[in-house]
C-alpha cells in the first residue's frame, strides 16, 4: 500500500505531505472545491474528477471530507498546511469574498 499525500489532524486539519501530489478538496455539494499545491492553495474552477483513479491520472489526491475516513461531515472552517511552510484558513461560509482562503500562521523553517 502506497503512503497517502495528506494527514488528518483534529477536527477540521489537513496536511499536505507529497510535493508531486495536489489534493483535490471536496467539502460536499453545495461548496466549492479547493486546490492544496506544493505552493499554496486555491479555489478550483476545472472539472471535478469522476473519481479517485481519474484524479491520480491528473496527479491529484480526491478528498472528500464527508467521507468516513475523513472527517464525515461538511466543514464551514477548514485549517490547510501545505508544504510551503503556511497554514490556510478556509471558511466555507465566506465564499466569494476575500476571506473565503487566507493565510492562517506562516511557520519558519
Amino acid at each position: 500500500m502506497t503512503e497517502k499525500p495528506f494527514l488528518v489532524s483534529g477536527r477540521n486539519t489537513l496536511i499536505h505531505k507529497i510535493r508531486k501530489l495536489d489534493l483535490l478538496v471536496i467539502n460536499g455539494e453545495d461548496h466549492p472545491a479547493v486546490l492544496v499545491t506544493h505552493k499554496g492553495i486555491k479555489e478550483y474552477l476545472g472539472e471535478i474528477p469522476d473519481s479517485k483513479r481519474d484524479a491520480k491520472l491528473l496527479d491529484m489526491e480526491l478528498l472528500d471530507l464527508t467521507r468516513l475516513d475523513l472527517f464525515g461531515e461538511e466543514k464551514t472552517l477548514l485549517f490547510v498546511q501545505t508544504l510551503n511552510g503556511k497554514e490556510y484558513k478556509v471558511d466555507y461560509s465566506k465564499h466569494g469574498t476575500s476571506l473565503f482562503i487566507k493565510i492562517h500562521q506562516e511557520n519558519a523553517f
